[in-house]
């Protein structure tokens, strides 16, 4: 398929892309790695009049410690994620759940803000970051925010980010965690999961998010609530299907999604020790 006829804008700063997208409004769609929204387009699913490229913005693209967390430019590779000694240190689950993303190309070319703001449930790093409690930082002409992650992703496809606002930074608490698992059942090793689970225990705090069983990645609270009350691995992910809504498609009906929710995060309990 080839996309409908659009204009391009090449942005040499934050201000610059800005300013571009309050010139054009709802027409203009950001482009980063273009590995979430150029597949849209040649669907004809979207149809932006005008692509503003902030693919080259390399102020932000970076993995910085920050105190008690790690900052990570929206412009951020998965391959870097992947391959960062820090994160290695301070948060592996992401290091771990962005060398699964895709096929290389696509990790040496997407980006992890690309990845959150597609706000896509099928996507492997939005409920990692949910599940480690992170924080999106959206700027735009009033200056810049901070959105939770439980806060941002508000639909299908849909997110918090205002129409003029640009992501530009990732917090990741350190979590100086004592176990971690991510699992994920795909077709194929490029294929978007058809459930994954991310799992993360650092004290008395525990995050459990499901990838592809709701219009959104969710937090699998019954699972939680489970662990935090002494279930055993088992028992606990007996309940991960609940407060789910699976969609039936051609890969997977809804009853079997449920059964992999429930196999995959009893996999993860055991292996990150959370139950």
């Amino acid at each position: 398929m080839i996309p409908a006829a659009f204009d391009y804008v090449r942005a040499d700063s934050v201000d610059a892309a800005l300013a571009a997208i309050a010139e054009h409004g709802d027409e203009a769609k950001f482009l980063a790695g273009g590995h979430s929204l150029l597949p849209l387009m040649k669907l004809r699913l979207a149809t932006p009049n005008v692509l503003v490229d902030v693919g080259r913005l390399d102020d932000l693209r970076y993995v910085r410690d920050a105190g008690d967390h790690v900052a990570i430019g929206a412009l951020t590779r998965h391959r870097e994620i992947e391959t960062s000694s820090l994160l290695a240190a301070e948060a592996p689950l992401l290091a771990c759940a962005a060398g699964e993303v895709g096929d290389p190309q696509v990790r040496h070319r997407g980006t992890i803000g690309g990845s959150l703001a597609h706000a896509d449930p099928a996507s492997d790093l939005p409920a990692v970051v949910l599940a480690m409690g992170g924080t999106i930082v959206a700027t735009g002409p009033s200056g810049s925010r901070e959105i939770p992650a439980a806060e941002f992703f508000t639909g299908f496809l849909e997110s918090a980010l205002a129409p003029d606002e640009l992501m530009t930074e990732i917090r990741i608490p350190k979590l100086a965690a004592d176990g971690w698992s991510f699992q994920k059942f795909n077709r194929r090793a490029q294929d978007w999961a058809i459930v994954g689970v991310a799992a993360v225990r650092a004290g008395d705090d525990t995050g459990v998010a499901l990838v592809n069983m709701g219009s959104t990645p969710l937090m699998a609270t019954a699972v939680v609530d489970a662990v935090r009350s002494g279930a055993s691995a088992a028992d606990a992910a007996a309940v991960a299907a609940e407060g789910t809504e699976p969609q039936n498609d051609i890969n997977a009906s809804v009853e079997y999604r449920e059964h992999l929710a429930r196999v995959l995060v009893r996999r993860a309990l055991e292996e990150s020790g959370l139950a």
